[in-house]
């Protein structure tokens, strides 16, 4: 598929931030990887701050920055986050200076959070943005993908089911999101997201313009 970033300057869409929120283990991290891959110079997203130690595999500054607990609460009280959030004995968070940066650059903002960065955003950070929820099948879907990653303890597997459950009840709080997505085929997931993002029209316009 080929990149919009030409497209729109004939035909715009809403370029206002996306943040796509749901529990772990749903498959947010997925789509977004999907979105940027084909849109490399649409779409940005903001790389967090975490307390929490690196996992396998992970890159300092593209998966998290990766920060003392001290460092991460002086940046609190210097109000330089639009979101965070605690999990599992961790801080997790999205600074204000991250966006900016991606902005300045041209590119819509993405942000891959959870229940409480919206709570945030919504409630004080002034971001102007619309709100995805990516809904997993079932339950016991979403508990089936997060023992397949086989990285976490048992204690953590049932805190973050327990903290889903919480989530998919705050998801039906009306007028919370713009668009809700249940992934049970990542196809058909990322499709609905593209269609919520640029609009069918922009969507068909773009693929119709591929080599």
């Amino acid at each position: 598929m080929r990149d919009v970033g030409t497209m729109t300057q004939t035909r715009s869409f809403d370029r206002r931030p996306v943040v796509i929120s749901g529990p772990s283990g749903v498959g947010k991290g997925t789509l977004c990887q999907r979105l940027f891959d084909a849109y490399p110079n649409t779409f940005a997203l903001t790389t967090s701050h975490t307390t929490r130690q690196p996992r396998a595999g992970e890159v300092e500054g593209v998966n998290y920055f990766y920060v003392s607990t001290s460092t991460f609460t002086s940046l609190i009280s210097q109000d330089a986050f639009v979101e965070y959030t605690t999990f599992g004995g961790n801080y997790y968070g999205t600074s204000k200076q991250t966006i900016e940066d991606q902005t300045a650059k041209g590119l819509v903002v993405v942000l891959d959070i959870e229940m409480e960065g919206v709570k945030r955003i919504k409630a004080s950070s002034g971001i102007d943005a619309r709100y995805v929820f990516i809904k997993p099948p079932s339950f016991e879907a979403l508990e089936a993908r997060l023992r397949g990653r086989g990285t976490e303890k048992e204690e953590d597997i049932q805190k973050r089911l327990a903290q889903a459950a919480v989530e998919l009840e705050y998801a039906n709080t009306h007028g919370v999101h713009d668009k809700i997505i249940v992934n049970d085929d990542l196809d058909k997931s990322f499709a609905e997201l593209e269609d919520f993002i640029f609009g069918k029209l922009n969507k068909v316009e773009s693929q119709a313009t591929d080599p």
